[in-house]
């Protein structure tokens, strides 16, 4: 939005001066017409080619009074009285045979000002500055100059100096370089203050007036400053917006320059609209939502002031949904003088993926999971997705059914049924699983602090381990899983700064044989602490214990366990606690302790992360710090558009008999 001030100037004329008549005048001889003309020295032109050395010509010592600059983005003036030139000064000049050479430029007397933006925003548009690195011959250096020196003296009016003074000129190249110097002299003058700052109009918004007015923050005695000004007129515009008026407008702010008194007047005119609350949404196309879907959505009631915020929010709230490409909504008057509704207008985004992973983790060997998604077949934000899983150590087939914003925004309803079969080190599972859960999600565009899940477990699973000999036992499991969740990071898949802290609490009642139950605790919590710009410490916790019950009664599937990528790196996939039996399986158990630490090292869209990860798994209440495992290594990070792509590569410092030496992995997002 371009700042368009307006002065009025002291209009002057020069009396026409008539020309001598001879007649008039006895001493004058009569005019022969067929005489010579006389000589006219003042008139001629010497071309730059005539075998003359190039002379740089001196630029004028004012340019303000030289020429006007081009004020399409600066304020247009008109004075009051005429501005202070200043007392004349020498460009220094110097001959040159006519080649081409480079230059370099220099900026004197800004530094008075002491704000670096005019430095910023000259170097960022000046025509010397862009071609700096090329040679160039002194004509066009010279008109560059001139360019140049119209620009700094925008940019100074710009900041309020309107009676700066620049001079360019151009020097031969001091001793030691060969590049000339381009300098600019500048005396920025006084700083013109604001006399007067009028804002007609807010006295229609009545009560509101006191607020709107204070959110334009130049007041008498600031300086003229364009880019506070318009920044003013933003805010105002905004606070409009925020407090009920939708149909708000604020006309270009106009300054009236006097330079007599190093003032000048600032007039905003406002047009209210009228005050509104909010009313109804309205839809015409209600395939993907209905409109009492969104009103769920929103953050604003019917009757509520209306809020160019909320507005937005909601929109945003649509789009995280990904079941529209596009979305625009349109305060629209609602015909009462009191309301305004909202016209929601959108385009269906296709509904259907299939998408695929592949990975690989030392313990975990290969793993391709597939899997086919409608994400509104059950409108509205009802979901389904098919899912399976083939990979060398587990195979599953699985459907997911999920309801988005479910009677209230961020409220996600869940319910899952699956068939497993898992075949690991530790223990073979054949299970089959139903839940269902509420909980409250977080996601990248509305990150929340407090997140939080409810759930219900059924679980069928028949199972072998070292504990039962490899016979297999069946299981019957009911589980209330409780989660709670505190982010205070600063971004999702990537924390750069901040903490995290969760608990989750199950307590579950198990059949195997008889009857018994027990709860499952887990304490996890990271910190992210920033050392520069491309340097981040993390650090990570994980404490959980199962409180009743012994380990070898509890299923081998709802034990602890410790080892791979999002836990100790440099061991196999739940490699780390007791082992058991003839072939030295590990059996897991009723505690954990885990600690991790790692580096963040970023170079533009790559980074490499050395780590540090200690753990341990007990059978007892509590675990032995005594008997922790440590793994140390590298890692490698590339950093999408959709978050950081990581290959870790560790090894164990204290390993167990039958531990590789070596173990990578590879996933999506940090490791924590």
């Amino acid at each position: 939005m371009s700042l368009a001030l307006c002065t009025a100037g002291t209009a002057f004329a020069q009396a026409a001066q008539p020309a001598p008549d001879p007649a008039a005048d006895p001493a004058s001889p009569p005019v022969d017409p067929s005489a010579s003309l006389d000589a006219m020295p003042d008139i001629g032109i010497d071309w730059p080619d005539m075998g003359q050395p190039d002379t740089v010509a001196p630029l004028p010592e004012d340019p303000v009074a030289a020429s006007e600059p081009d004020m399409a983005d600066q304020p247009t003036q008109q004075a009051d009285a005429a501005a202070d030139t200043g007392p004349a000064e020498e460009v220094v000049t110097f001959t040159d045979a006519g080649e081409e050479r480079k230059y370099g430029v220099t900026l004197r007397g800004i530094e008075a000002i002491g704000d670096n933006q005019i430095t910023t925003r000259f170097d960022s548009l000046s025509v010397l500055h862009q071609s700096e690195g090329k040679a160039a011959n002194l004509a066009q250096i010279n008109r560059r100059v001139k360019e140049d020196s119209d620009l700094l003296d925008r940019l100074l009016r710009a900041d309020g100096y309107y009676a700066a003074r620049v001079r360019g000129s151009v020097a031969p190249p001091p001793a030691g370089s060969d590049k000339l110097s381009v300098i600019f002299d500048v005396t920025p003058g006084p700083l013109y203050v604001l006399d007067t700052v009028e804002i007609a109009g807010l006295a229609e918004t009545g009560p509101r007036e006191e607020t709107l007015r204070g959110a334009f923050s130049m007041k008498s005695g600031d300086p003229i400053n364009a880019d506070r000004i318009l920044a003013g007129q933003t805010a105002l515009a905004t606070a409009l917006g925020e407090n009920g008026y939708p149909f708000a407008r604020v006309d270009e702010p106009e300054v009236r320059i006097d330079h007599e008194a190093r003032n000048g007047d600032l007039d905003i005119i406002v047009t209210p609209g009228g005050y509104r609350s909010f009313g109804q949404i309205l839809l015409d196309n209600d395939d993907v939502f209905s409109a009492r879907h969104l009103q769920r959505m929103a953050r604003f009631e019917p009757g509520e002031t209306y809020r160019a915020t909320d507005v937005e929010d909601l929109r945003r709230a649509i789009v995280t949904t990904g079941l529209v490409s596009s979305v625009t909504l349109t305060p629209k008057d609602a015909g009462d003088g009191e309301h305004v509704d909202l016209d929601v207008d959108l385009r269906p985004a296709p509904m259907r993926t299939i998408a695929g992973e592949l990975g690989y983790g030392t313990g975990e060997g290969y793993r391709a999971e597939v899997s086919w998604q409608h994400r509104n077949l059950f409108p509205p934000e009802g979901s389904l997705t098919l899912r399976g899983v083939l990979g060398t150590q587990e195979q599953t087939a699985q459907a997911t059914y999920r309801r988005n914003n479910f009677r209230e925004r961020d409220h996600v309803l869940t319910g899952l049924v699956s068939y497993s079969n898992i075949r690991r080190d530790a223990y073979d599972a054949r299970t089959i699983t139903l839940s269902g859960g509420l909980e409250r999600q977080t996601n990248i565009l509305f990150q929340k602090h407090w997140v939080w899940r409810v759930g219900a477990e059924l679980i069928a699973s028949d199972e072998a381990d070292a504990f039962s000999g490899g016979s297999r036992r069946t299981f019957f499991i009911g589980a209330v899983p409780l989660s709670l969740t505190y982010d205070g990071s600063d971004d999702l898949l990537n924390p750069s700064k901040g903490f995290r802290l969760g608990g989750r609490l199950s307590p579950e009642l198990s059949f195997q044989g008889s009857t018994f139950g027990y709860a499952k605790a887990q304490v996890d919590a990271s910190a992210y602490q920033p050392i520069n710009d491309r340097v981040v410490l993390a650090g990570r916790t994980r404490l959980g214990t199962i409180l009743g019950s012994t380990v070898d009664r509890i299923a081998p599937s709802r034990r602890f366990y410790a080892g791979g990528g999002a836990s100790v790196r440099g061991y196999g996939y739940q490699a780390i606690g007791p082992r058991y039996g003839p072939d030295d399986d590990p059996v897991g158990g009723k505690s954990l302790i885990e600690f991790s630490a790692e580096a963040r090292i970023r170079f533009g869209n790559f980074g490499v992360v050395p780590f540090l990860d200690a753990g341990n798994i007990s059978t007892t209440f509590l675990p032995r710090f005594r008997d922790l495992r440590v793994g140390t290594g590298l890692g490698v990070r590339y950093y999408s558009s959709f978050g950081p792509i990581r290959v870790d590569v560790g090894t164990p410092i204290n390993p167990q008999p039958g531990d590789a030496k070596v173990a990578v992995y590879v996933s999506l997002g940090q490791a924590f």
